[in-house]
């Protein structure tokens, strides 16, 4: 089974779905699952370099603070729940998350995709770092054991912007709007942070189907 999860680095709803992700591969086993993860920008217009994070949230919600401060409070429920903790009061700037991707993409190569996509939401939603800096992202590399020259290199050179804009694009003509939303075998869509047990259902009977199909 192909899983595609398709989540921008920046977005605390695919943390959490990630997490639960993990938790459900845990449970039943990764066997039969292919996972790979996609880009998506929920915000591509942001400059490189950032702004200013408390000025973007505010211009997302509008004067109400009170509305940044419950959808706030639910994400530190669940991130408690799951052994994340979330510090948004610490994080300075709204970053541009094509880079981000762009390393994803490149340790997918290496081995230790999903490692970097949790490297990069503790670093960004945890530890309050700038994920849109290549420095930072350098140093992501080195903890996942990338070859750091190469991914400056890389990075340095503007390798596989294109291939990055693209596949979002390829998912937003798949109807995808929001994120995560978790891909199987390039044909059915599932959206949203999905619960542990939600997704231990759908690989038992999805993969199931399979071992039937291969059986006939």
């Amino acid at each position: 089974m192909q899983l595609d999860v398709v989540s921008d680095t920046v977005c605390p709803w695919c943390y959490i779905g990630k997490r639960r992700l993990d938790e459900a591969l845990e449970q039943r086993g990764s066997a039969g699952i292919t996972l790979r993860w996609r880009p998506f920008q929920l915000d591509a217009s942001i400059p490189d370099g950032g702004v200013d994070r408390k000025a973007y949230m505010q211009k997302k919600f509008g004067a109400d603070p009170d509305r940044a401060k419950a959808a706030g409070s639910a994400i530190r429920d669940y991130g408690d729940q799951l052994g994340i903790k979330f510090n948004f009061d610490k994080i300075k700037l709204a970053p541009n998350t094509l880079d981000s991707h762009r390393l994803i993409r490149w340790a997918g190569t290496a081995g230790c995709q999903n490692e970097m996509v949790e490297i990069l939401f503790r670093r960004f939603f945890v530890d309050a770092e700038d994920i849109g800096s290549h420095a930072v992202l350098l140093d992501a590399a080195r903890e996942a054991g990338m070859d750091t020259d190469i991914v400056e290199d890389l990075l340095v050179r503007g390798a596989d912007r294109e291939l990055v804009e693209r596949e979002e694009t390829l998912a937003r003509e798949m109807g995808i709007q929001g994120v995560p939303s978790f891909v199987i075998n390039e044909q059915w869509v599932m959206v949203g942070a999905q619960e542990t047990p939600a997704l231990v259902r759908m690989f038992d009977k999805l993969l199931a189907k399979e071992a039937e199909a291969a059986a006939q």
